[in-house]
């Protein structure tokens, strides 16, 4: 009767006539700007986390760097597993809304925590952070798949137009943060980090108070499951949050890295296994939708594997190996992390529009060749620093500025090609009744790449810090992973097209 029930939600859900705004229904803006915010709270502190575990608890010292990116990595991964918890809590439970309300206060209240300058309180706050995204961001997003019909052709340029709200939020906060933290205060920038917290604590309230005031035009869209009991549902939710803070707190300040990577695998298989027993149920064509799905996820892993050196070994490349220095300014390292966002919104809608009109002539590229182009042009951006650092080396150890910033354009194609179409995959091939959850599982291949970023960028710094021979060695060895695996992509994609049976 539950699943009844839940693929009943889903069908009217997805058939709900909203007012349009721009071509897209209307409150697909709303969860924009809500989505803007939570990524200005997310980005505006992420550039910060290495630089100031180094400053802070290392007092500056390199040998920090392997700790600290392990710790980043360990804690984008947490945060990207954690949907797998959210997105049942919200299908099973609690409902969409209610979800992103609540991950929203703990997320706000684990940046403020993070301003105490004490290691063990430092990783609580990070603790909160990541328990409070599980519940936010895989709702989110699914949400967006439930205000189009199945085989609206508008969902793939709507998912992202989404993608447009994350990256508009993570191009401005680094730019604002850097500058609160300069300008408020005038002290060491070991204290001036706090600042940067206390940013991101505001930018995530206003996100809650947009999504609370704005939610009243998704027309029931996210609200509980109509058999969920009230009590019950409340209790699980507490739940989650008094044994999932402390757990993620032991994860990353007790197990480590390393041990994490197993723990990641074991949720991923143990995920597969329920969303294929899934598909299984609701027969052929649901199973192979499923296979499908779970062999794009396996791609994904790596791609964020090296993706994400852009908040941690990429962090002290700009720091330490390229030059900043134009006369008496110099390029901050935060602003660094502005360069994806740019070239993203620069060059989402011109995708999106390529995307739209290759489909209206049936020559759109299949969704498993979207994503082979995706880790192929992450490939690229490899191959330029594997130049820049073979080549382009100077006297003092360093690369040119122009190397890094095309490095981040450059990937910022790829993810293109590969991220938003991912988002939009989920809602299309996941069981109707699993749709959040199978968001979830989206995440979590995001986690287990961002948690081996983390274990690679830490072997690159090793204990002695970043050097252009360490990172000549592991960008070439990063280079050559995602060549390989974009090719084999291209290769077995009618496989996977064939188990999509026709889903575009």
């Amino acid at each position: 009767m539950a699943a009844t029930d839940a693929a009943a939600t889903e069908a009217t859900a997805v058939h709900k006539e909203f007012p349009e705004l721009l071509g897209h229904p209307a409150p697909l803006w709303m969860l924009f700007m809500t989505e803007f915010w939570e990524r200005f709270s997310f980005y505006g502190m992420r550039w910060a986390l290495t630089l100031y575990i180094v400053a802070e608890f290392f007092h500056g010292d390199a040998a920090g760097e392997g700790y600290a990116n392990r710790t980043y990595g360990a804690y984008l991964a947490l945060v990207y597993a954690a949907g797998l918890f959210g997105g049942y809590i919200a299908d099973r439970l609690i409902g969409h809304q209610r979800s992103i309300l609540t991950g929203a206060i703990v997320m706000g209240a684990g940046l403020f925590v993070m301003m105490v300058p004490n290691q063990q309180i430092f990783v609580i706050g990070l603790a909160l952070v990541i328990i409070g995204n599980g519940l936010f961001k895989p709702n989110i997003s699914t949400m967006v798949g439930e205000l189009y019909a199945q085989g609206d052709r508008r969902r793939d340029a709507g998912f992202t137009i989404f993608y447009m709200g994350i990256n508009a939020g993570a191009l401005i906060s680094p730019i604002v943060t850097d500058w609160l933290a300069s300008v408020i205060t005038d002290t060491p920038m070991v204290q001036n980090y706090k600042v940067v917290f206390a940013a991101a604590g505001v930018g995530m309230l206003i996100s809650y108070f947009w999504f609370w005031f704005g939610r009243r035009q998704l027309q029931g869209i996210g609200e509980p499951p109509t058999d969920a009991s009230s009590s019950r549902s409340l209790g699980f939710v507490a739940i989650y949050l008094i044994v999932g803070v402390p757990l993620v707190y032991y994860l990353i300040a007790q197990l480590g890295a390393t041990a994490l990577a197993w723990v990641l695998g074991i949720l991923f298989i143990g995920l597969a296994a329920m969303l294929l027993i899934e598909g299984i149920r609701e027969g052929a064509v649901a199973r192979d939708k499923v296979i499908a799905m779970l062999i794009i996820f396996t791609f994904n892993v790596l791609f964020w594997m090296f993706f994400e050196q852009a908040g941690s070994s990429f962090n002290f490349l700009a720091e330490k190996i390229v030059h900043r220095d134009f006369g008496s300014w110099e390029f901050p390292v935060a602003w660094f992390q502005s360069v994806n966002s740019l070239a993203i919104i620069g060059l989402a809608p011109l995708l999106a529009w390529i995307w739209v009109r290759m489909g209206q002539r049936d020559k759109e590229p299949s969704i498993s060749r979207k994503f082979g182009l995706g880790l192929i042009g992450n490939g690229f951006a490899f191959l330029l620093l594997m130049y820049a650092l073979t080549y382009l080396v100077d006297a003092g150890q360093k690369i040119p500025f122009w190397t890094l910033f095309m490095v981040y354009v450059i990937q910022s194609v790829g993810e293109l090609c590969l991220s938003p179409i991912g988002l939009s995959m989920v809602t299309k091939l996941a069981p109707p009744r699993y749709v959040a959850f199978a968001m979830g599982g989206w995440f979590l291949s995001v986690a287990n790449g961002n948690n081996l970023s983390g274990i690679f960028a830490g072997e690159m710094s090793g204990e002695t810090g970043m050097t252009t021979t360490s990172a000549l060695s592991g960008y070439t060895f990063g280079f050559w992973s995602l060549m390989g695996a974009g090719v084999l992509l291209f290769l077995i994609a009618p496989l996977i097209n064939k188990l999509m049976h026709g889903v575009k």
